[in-house]
């Protein structure tokens, strides 16, 4: 027995040695940019010359039989660096960048795939990741992380909106999806809703007229969602979360095979609002009631030379209302309970296709079909809206200095309501809309040496309402080394206006619409200067981001509030309107893994109209802040797996538009902030718990004013007397001489609320 006992402690000792000799090691490689995991990292120890693998979320195993020794670690668009490992410590690797892949990749600038470095047009990418730093329920919420962008609601009842970008309302920003333009002026708002975080690559954004590549409605930037390559993406992507308002939010992305060269990509999303809030005590609802359904599914084939043919279709479907607390759908259409219901279904198709031709020709196509009935108190709006969309591009390298560009375009817009906008002449027979508007354009991309790249563009549309219509581009850009660069844009933009599709249907409810004059298409000219400065030390970096812009307007359409409170009137400015400003966005990091994005825009959007008399009279654009901030602020705890994210947006006062005079609230918003805290924890490599508080301040605009709903206890101006001019007058039931309107909003009625979320992918 004694001699078996020695032998088993011998054995146990001689294994706690070897163990003690070659203990596990564990770490993680990080990109010293973003902080982002490295992943299929390759490790080579300097001793044994043995080679490691990280995994896919950049972690690394391996056994080591001291207490220190140096790998060799490289990885493709990084540069080999060598490092110290020690047997206790986090051991987390930091890798930069080569000045090769110092960016990401864009598609967005110049309608071809390039490094954001190499873009001639300034380009802002911005991925799920940070988005997630304050997680909301849609892409359209979520850019109010973005410096410059504001989501703005143009309803307290409604609650419609769409995306202001430096300043310029909804209509003047075109939304795509995959580069495919979803061409509807409420694009702003469906268009990026309903698709789910799990299924978005990263969101490209450009501020600015771009034209000359995409035609009307991108006369003040472009908002482009890419979404995931189907081939890679996660297997099973799922995202729940809920507020203590009583939201609930849903995302589920799947990836499936059909064959051996078919990947197809399903997402669904859906969100849930269903309880009535009225903190503001005005008897109606602070956040419209939403249920809305959307479906996403992408296709991608594998072809011979990796030839381009995907194809994706989404349908959503929303119902929302928002009135009187005590609303519901018995009273929708009439007089006595105050509501407004919209009810939307909205198909979509995108794709592209890239012919079996030896030379790069692609055709990219988009259809949605959009219909809305809706009921805004007693009236009902219901309008359909279809717009086809083609596009040929042929993508040419001449010799080693050209890059041209090459698209025919046509674009077909049906419109259908059921007000006097689709009549006829003698108002009797309904006449839809219907518009044709095909165009061509071409660019080159000219490397002028090894520092200066130009660009040349020309585009030209031709509308049967409006004629010849040319939109000229020029961009140069000059790499004073490779971390600092210098841009220059000038260009045209230009927009047909489809006014009935942009505001008649959100303000349906309170005013009748006039146009007063046949309107002509609005044109613009703008230059935008930008230089990035990339500063990478051992310890920390930082990128600067830097941009001035100036845009001129001519045939600006704007609405008339104050000649006549119950009307809105529409005409093209006799005058022109300026939009001029600067913004700065700043990316800091430190490898003790805290990191940020600070934002600032300063700007100046106003009118000059020529008076009778021969004056020119200047004024500020209304719901337009001077100055506007924003800030996110990130802190991971080591293997703890915790990681904290303040984010925030301040924004200057706006022009709001009153009723008259003698109305008491205040003509100009104050100073707000809305401000958010998350904590995240990370279990394992695919469960991540997540939670926090928004609105940390509470902040609501009903706190600096009387209140927002002008009459909202006579919401049918039953009790609402005119004077001769067919203007409100002061009575003693009602002093200010107001009617019905709920148009006075420039930020939501939401206040403080928790959130609760869980993320897993496969």
């Amino acid at each position: 027995m004694n001699v078996k006992f020695a032998g088993i402690l011998l054995f146990v000792l001689s294994s706690l040695f070897v163990d003690a000799q070659e203990s596990l090691l564990t770490g993680i490689i990080r990109d010293r940019k973003n902080f982002e995991a490295v992943p299929g990292a390759t490790l080579v120890s300097t001793d044994s010359g043995k080679t490691f693998l990280s995994d896919k979320t950049g972690r690394f195993r391996l056994r080591m039989g001291s207490d220190s020794f140096f790998v060799a670690v490289s990885s493709a668009g990084y540069q080999t660096d060598t490092f110290k490992l020690y047997r206790t410590g986090k051991n987390e690797l930091y890798l930069s960048p080569s000045h090769a892949s110092m960016s990401e990749v864009v598609v967005t600038g110049t309608m071809r795939t390039v490094q954001k470095t190499a873009s001639p047009v300034p380009v802002e990418v911005y991925t799920p990741k940070f988005f997630l730093k304050n997680p909301s329920p849609t892409i359209f919420d979520a850019l109010q992380m973005v410096n410059g962008v504001r989501p703005q609601l143009n309803c307290n009842v409604c609650n419609t909106g769409d995306i202001h970008m430096n300043g310029l309302e909804g209509p003047y920003t075109m939304v795509l999806i995959d580069g495919m333009p979803i061409m509807s002026s409420l694009a702003s708002v469906y268009g990026l809703s309903g698709i789910p975080n799990s299924l978005v690559e990263r969101i490209e954004i450009v501020k600015g007229p771009a034209s000359s590549l995409y035609g009307s409605e991108a006369i003040g930037g472009l908002i482009n969602v890419i979404t995931k390559n189907p081939v890679k993406a996660p297997k099973l992507a799922i995202d729940i979360s809920g507020t203590t308002w009583g939201e609930m939010s849903a995302d589920l992305g799947v990836k499936y095979k059909i064959g051996k060269k078919i990947t197809g990509l399903l997402g669904i999303n859906y969100f849930n609002f269903s309880n009535r809030v009225d903190k503001n005590n005005d008897i109606f609802t602070d956040i419209t009631l939403q249920d809305r359904l959307s479906l996403f599914n992408k296709i991608s084939w594998e072809r011979k030379d990796n030839r381009l043919a995907n194809v994706a279709l989404r349908y959503i479907t929303e119902d929302r209302w928002g009135g009187e607390m005590n609303w519901n759908k018995s009273f929708r259409g009439g007089d006595s309970v105050y509501g407004e219901n919209v009810g939307t279904a909205r198909f979509e198709l995108i794709g592209n296709y890239q012919l079996p031709v030896k030379e790069k020709i692609v055709f990219s196509y988009s259809l949605n079909d959009h219909r809305q009935r809706s009921a805004y108190g007693n009236k009902i709006f219901d309008a359909d809206q279809r717009i086809a969309f083609g596009q040929l591009t042929w993508n040419k390298s001449v010799g080693s200095t050209h890059e041209l560009l090459l698209g025919l375009v046509s674009r077909y817009t049906f419109y259908d309501d059921n007000t006097t906008a689709t009549f006829d002449t003698t108002g009797s027979k309904n006449l839809p809309d219907k518009v044709v508007l095909p165009g061509i354009f071409l660019q080159d991309e000219i490397k002028l040496n090894e520092r200066q790249l130009v660009l040349i563009g020309i585009r030209y549309d031709y509308d049967k309402r409006h004629g010849n219509i040319v939109t000229p581009r020029l961009a140069w850009k000059l790499s004073v080394s490779p971390n600092d660069i210098i841009r220059v844009n000038a260009g045209t933009g230009f927009r047909v206006v489809n006014l009935f599709t942009e505001d008649h249907a959100a303000l349906t409810g309170a005013r009748e619409v006039v146009i007063k004059n046949s309107l002509k298409p609005e044109r613009s000219y703008n230059v935008n200067i930008n230089y990035i400065k990339k500063i990478y030390t051992g310890s920390w970096w930082l990128n600067l981001d830097l941009s001035a812009w100036y845009t001129y307007f001519t045939n600006r359409i704007l609405p008339d509030y104050t000649t006549n409170t119950n009307l809105i009137i529409y005409d093209n400015l006799s005058g022109h309107a300026i939009s001029k400003g600067v913004s700065l966005n700043t990316e800091m990091g430190f490898t003790n893994s805290l990191r940020g994005n600070v934002g600032v825009t300063f700007m100046d959007v106003s009118t000059v109209s020529n008076n009778p008399g021969g004056k020119k009279n200047t004024e500020r654009q209304l719901l337009t802040e001077r100055f506007t901030g924003t800030w996110a602020i990130s802190y991971s705890f080591g293997k703890t797996g915790l990681t904290i994210d303040y984010t925030g947006n301040i924004y200057g006062p706006m022009k709001l538009p009153l009723l008259s005079a003698d109305d008491p609230r205040p003509l100009y918003s104050p100073v707000w902030s809305l401000q958010n805290i998350q904590i995240t924890k990370r279990i394992g490599n695919r469960i991540e718990l997540y939670g926090g508080i928004k609105n940390l301040l509470n902040w609501t605009p009903a706190k600096r004013s009387p209140f927002l709903i002008a009459r909202a206890n006579d919401p049918f101006d039953k009790k609402v007397q005119y004077d001769a001019a067919g203007n409100p007058a002061k009575t003693s039931e009602n002093p200010y001489g107001l009617s019905f309107d709920p148009n006075y909003v420039y930020g939501p009625n939401q206040g403080m609320r928790g959130f609760l979320g869980i993320r897993w992918a496969l």
